[in-house]
Protein backbone atom coordinates (compact mmCIF):
# COMPACT_ATOMS: atom_id res chain seq x y z
CA UNK A 1 0.00 0.00 0.00
CA UNK A 2 1.11 3.56 -0.67
CA UNK A 3 2.47 5.44 2.34
CA UNK A 4 0.47 8.53 3.30
CA UNK A 5 2.71 9.58 6.22
CA UNK A 6 6.30 8.70 7.04
CA UNK A 7 8.97 9.89 9.47
CA UNK A 8 12.68 9.43 8.85
CA UNK A 9 15.28 9.60 11.64
CA UNK A 10 12.98 11.88 13.64
CA UNK A 11 14.63 13.33 16.76
CA UNK A 12 13.33 15.62 19.47
CA UNK A 13 14.66 16.25 22.96
CA UNK A 14 13.66 18.44 25.86
CA UNK A 15 16.94 18.72 27.70
CA UNK A 16 18.02 15.20 28.59
CA UNK A 17 14.57 13.76 27.81
CA UNK A 18 14.23 12.22 24.35
CA UNK A 19 10.69 12.10 22.99
CA UNK A 20 11.77 11.04 19.49
CA UNK A 21 14.99 9.09 19.03
CA UNK A 22 15.85 8.38 15.38
CA UNK A 23 12.20 7.41 14.94
CA UNK A 24 11.23 5.82 11.64
CA UNK A 25 7.65 4.78 11.08
CA UNK A 26 4.90 5.07 8.49
CA UNK A 27 1.20 4.60 7.94
CA UNK A 28 -0.30 3.59 4.61
CA UNK A 29 -3.39 4.86 2.85
CA UNK A 30 -6.54 3.27 4.33
CA UNK A 31 -4.52 1.74 7.18
CA UNK A 32 -5.24 1.94 10.91
CA UNK A 33 -2.01 2.01 12.92
CA UNK A 34 -1.98 1.63 16.69
CA UNK A 35 0.77 3.10 18.86
CA UNK A 36 1.38 1.92 22.40
CA UNK A 37 4.05 2.50 25.01
CA UNK A 38 4.44 3.40 28.68
CA UNK A 39 3.68 6.86 30.03
CA UNK A 40 6.37 9.28 28.90
CA UNK A 41 7.33 7.13 25.92
CA UNK A 42 6.86 10.04 23.50
CA UNK A 43 3.51 9.09 21.99
CA UNK A 44 1.70 12.43 22.30
CA UNK A 45 4.92 14.27 21.44
CA UNK A 46 4.95 12.31 18.17
CA UNK A 47 1.49 13.69 17.36
CA UNK A 48 2.73 17.18 18.24
CA UNK A 49 5.62 16.73 15.81
CA UNK A 50 3.38 15.42 13.02
CA UNK A 51 0.89 18.28 13.38
CA UNK A 52 3.61 20.92 13.73
CA UNK A 53 2.86 21.95 17.31
CA UNK A 54 6.52 21.33 18.10
CA UNK A 55 9.49 21.26 15.73
CA UNK A 56 11.86 18.32 15.47
CA UNK A 57 15.57 18.76 16.20
CA UNK A 58 16.52 16.45 13.34
CA UNK A 59 14.91 14.21 10.76
CA UNK A 60 11.99 14.64 8.39
CA UNK A 61 8.24 14.16 8.16
CA UNK A 62 6.75 13.27 4.79
CA UNK A 63 3.05 13.47 3.91
CA UNK A 64 1.85 12.05 0.60
CA UNK A 65 5.48 11.80 -0.48
CA UNK A 66 6.36 15.45 0.21
CA UNK A 67 8.21 17.00 3.15
CA UNK A 68 5.96 19.02 5.44
CA UNK A 69 8.75 20.23 7.72
CA UNK A 70 8.22 23.82 6.55
CA UNK A 71 4.45 23.85 7.11
CA UNK A 72 2.82 25.33 10.24
CA UNK A 73 -0.11 23.82 12.15
CA UNK A 74 -2.96 25.41 10.11
CA UNK A 75 -1.33 24.48 6.80
CA UNK A 76 -0.86 20.87 7.87
CA UNK A 77 -4.52 20.78 8.87
CA UNK A 78 -5.53 22.23 5.50
CA UNK A 79 -3.45 19.51 3.83
CA UNK A 80 -5.53 16.83 5.58
CA UNK A 81 -3.81 16.05 8.90
CA UNK A 82 -6.25 16.26 11.80
CA UNK A 83 -6.13 15.17 15.43
CA UNK A 84 -8.07 14.70 18.64
CA UNK A 85 -6.64 15.49 22.06
CA UNK A 86 -6.34 13.19 25.07
CA UNK A 87 -8.28 15.69 27.18
CA UNK A 88 -11.27 17.00 25.18
CA UNK A 89 -10.87 20.70 24.49
CA UNK A 90 -14.12 22.00 22.98
CA UNK A 91 -15.12 25.64 22.96
CA UNK A 92 -17.16 25.23 26.13
CA UNK A 93 -19.51 28.16 25.60
CA UNK A 94 -20.39 27.21 22.03
CA UNK A 95 -22.93 24.64 20.94
CA UNK A 96 -21.92 21.23 19.61
CA UNK A 97 -22.79 22.36 16.07
CA UNK A 98 -20.81 25.60 16.44
CA UNK A 99 -17.77 23.62 17.60
CA UNK A 100 -17.85 21.47 14.49
CA UNK A 101 -18.56 24.45 12.24
CA UNK A 102 -15.34 26.12 13.41
CA UNK A 103 -13.42 23.00 12.39
CA UNK A 104 -15.14 22.74 9.01
CA UNK A 105 -14.87 26.40 8.08
CA UNK A 106 -11.40 27.16 9.47
CA UNK A 107 -9.74 23.74 9.64
CA UNK A 108 -10.93 22.56 6.23
CA UNK A 109 -11.63 25.99 4.71
CA UNK A 110 -15.13 25.00 3.58
CA UNK A 111 -17.74 27.51 2.45
CA UNK A 112 -20.64 28.17 4.83
CA UNK A 113 -23.10 26.02 2.89
CA UNK A 114 -20.74 23.06 2.53
CA UNK A 115 -19.55 23.42 6.13
CA UNK A 116 -23.15 23.29 7.39
CA UNK A 117 -23.85 20.13 5.38
CA UNK A 118 -20.57 18.52 6.47
CA UNK A 119 -21.22 19.23 10.15
CA UNK A 120 -24.69 17.70 10.03
CA UNK A 121 -23.36 14.55 8.32
CA UNK A 122 -20.53 14.10 10.80
CA UNK A 123 -22.68 14.83 13.85
CA UNK A 124 -24.98 12.08 12.65
CA UNK A 125 -22.02 9.76 12.04
CA UNK A 126 -20.65 10.35 15.55
CA UNK A 127 -24.03 10.06 17.30
CA UNK A 128 -24.26 13.73 18.26
CA UNK A 129 -26.90 15.10 15.90
CA UNK A 130 -29.54 15.18 18.66
CA UNK A 131 -27.08 17.24 20.76
CA UNK A 132 -26.31 19.75 18.00
CA UNK A 133 -27.74 22.73 19.89
CA UNK A 134 -26.45 21.72 23.33
CA UNK A 135 -23.67 23.80 24.90
CA UNK A 136 -20.40 21.82 24.79
CA UNK A 137 -19.48 22.21 28.46
CA UNK A 138 -22.72 20.46 29.49
CA UNK A 139 -21.88 17.21 27.66
CA UNK A 140 -21.01 13.91 29.32
CA UNK A 141 -17.47 12.53 28.97
CA UNK A 142 -18.51 10.16 26.16
CA UNK A 143 -20.26 13.00 24.37
CA UNK A 144 -17.18 15.24 24.73
CA UNK A 145 -15.02 12.43 23.34
CA UNK A 146 -17.43 12.12 20.42
CA UNK A 147 -17.34 15.88 19.89
CA UNK A 148 -13.53 15.78 19.89
CA UNK A 149 -13.77 13.12 17.18
CA UNK A 150 -16.42 15.06 15.25
CA UNK A 151 -14.34 18.24 15.25
CA UNK A 152 -11.34 16.33 13.92
CA UNK A 153 -13.47 14.79 11.17
CA UNK A 154 -15.00 18.13 10.19
CA UNK A 155 -11.51 19.30 9.23
CA UNK A 156 -11.87 16.77 6.36
CA UNK A 157 -8.75 14.72 7.14
CA UNK A 158 -7.00 12.21 4.97
CA UNK A 159 -5.21 11.03 8.10
CA UNK A 160 -6.74 11.12 11.58
CA UNK A 161 -4.64 11.12 14.76
CA UNK A 162 -6.50 9.82 17.83
CA UNK A 163 -4.90 10.42 21.24
CA UNK A 164 -6.33 8.09 23.92
CA UNK A 165 -9.87 8.78 22.82
CA UNK A 166 -11.20 5.78 24.79
CA UNK A 167 -9.59 6.86 28.07
CA UNK A 168 -11.99 7.30 31.00
CA UNK A 169 -14.93 5.56 29.34
CA UNK A 170 -16.92 2.65 30.71
CA UNK A 171 -16.73 -0.64 28.82
CA UNK A 172 -20.13 -0.08 27.16
CA UNK A 173 -19.15 3.47 26.19
CA UNK A 174 -15.86 2.16 24.83
CA UNK A 175 -17.69 -0.36 22.64
CA UNK A 176 -19.88 2.39 21.20
CA UNK A 177 -16.81 4.45 20.41
CA UNK A 178 -15.12 1.47 18.73
CA UNK A 179 -18.14 1.07 16.46
CA UNK A 180 -17.85 4.71 15.46
CA UNK A 181 -14.13 4.40 14.72
CA UNK A 182 -14.79 1.27 12.64
CA UNK A 183 -17.25 3.28 10.56
CA UNK A 184 -14.65 6.03 10.07
CA UNK A 185 -12.06 3.46 9.03
CA UNK A 186 -14.47 2.12 6.40
CA UNK A 187 -14.57 5.55 4.72
CA UNK A 188 -10.90 5.18 3.76
CA UNK A 189 -9.39 7.67 6.21
CA UNK A 190 -5.98 6.57 7.51
CA UNK A 191 -5.84 6.40 11.30
CA UNK A 192 -3.03 6.57 13.86
CA UNK A 193 -4.42 5.73 17.28
CA UNK A 194 -2.55 6.08 20.59
CA UNK A 195 -4.34 4.15 23.31
CA UNK A 196 -3.75 2.57 26.73
CA UNK A 197 -6.97 0.56 26.51
CA UNK A 198 -5.31 -2.15 24.46
CA UNK A 199 -8.35 -4.32 23.75
CA UNK A 200 -10.06 -1.33 22.10
CA UNK A 201 -7.00 -0.70 19.97
CA UNK A 202 -6.57 -4.37 19.04
CA UNK A 203 -10.13 -4.61 17.79
CA UNK A 204 -9.58 -1.87 15.20
CA UNK A 205 -5.96 -1.49 14.07
CA UNK A 206 -4.24 -3.36 11.25
CA UNK A 207 -0.73 -2.90 12.67
CA UNK A 208 0.83 -2.03 16.01
CA UNK A 209 3.93 0.05 16.77
CA UNK A 210 5.52 0.17 20.22
CA UNK A 211 7.70 3.09 21.30
CA UNK A 212 9.68 3.73 24.47
CA UNK A 213 11.77 6.80 25.27
CA UNK A 214 11.03 8.03 21.76
CA UNK A 215 12.47 4.95 20.04
CA UNK A 216 10.59 2.28 18.09
CA UNK A 217 10.78 -1.03 19.94
CA UNK A 218 8.53 -3.20 17.78
CA UNK A 219 6.22 -3.01 14.78
CA UNK A 220 3.98 -5.59 13.15
CA UNK A 221 0.72 -7.55 13.42
CA UNK A 222 -1.07 -6.63 16.69
CA UNK A 223 -1.27 -10.12 18.23
CA UNK A 224 2.34 -10.89 17.36
CA UNK A 225 3.54 -7.61 18.85
CA UNK A 226 1.58 -8.03 22.09
CA UNK A 227 3.11 -11.48 22.56
CA UNK A 228 6.68 -10.34 21.98
CA UNK A 229 9.25 -10.53 24.78
CA UNK A 230 10.32 -6.88 24.48
CA UNK A 231 6.76 -5.59 24.66
CA UNK A 232 5.93 -7.66 27.71
CA UNK A 233 9.02 -6.42 29.51
CA UNK A 234 8.91 -2.77 28.44
CA UNK A 235 5.24 -1.99 27.93
CA UNK A 236 3.37 -4.42 30.15
CA UNK A 237 6.07 -4.20 32.81
CA UNK A 238 6.66 -7.89 33.54
CA UNK A 239 9.58 -10.19 32.87
CA UNK A 240 8.86 -12.15 29.74
CA UNK A 241 9.65 -15.54 31.35
CA UNK A 242 7.86 -14.81 34.63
Amino acid sequence: MKKILETKNLCKSFGAIKVADELNFHVAENEALGIIGPNGAGKTSLFNLITGTIKQDKGNIFYQGESIDHLNVPNRCHQGISRSFQIPQPFGGLSVFENTFVAASHGAGLSTAIANKTCIQILEQTGLLSKANQIANTLTLLERKRLELARALCAKPKILLLDEIAGGLTESECQLLIQTIFAIKDTGISIIWIEHIVHALMSVVDRLTVINFGAKIADGPPKEIMNSKDVKEIYIGIEADA
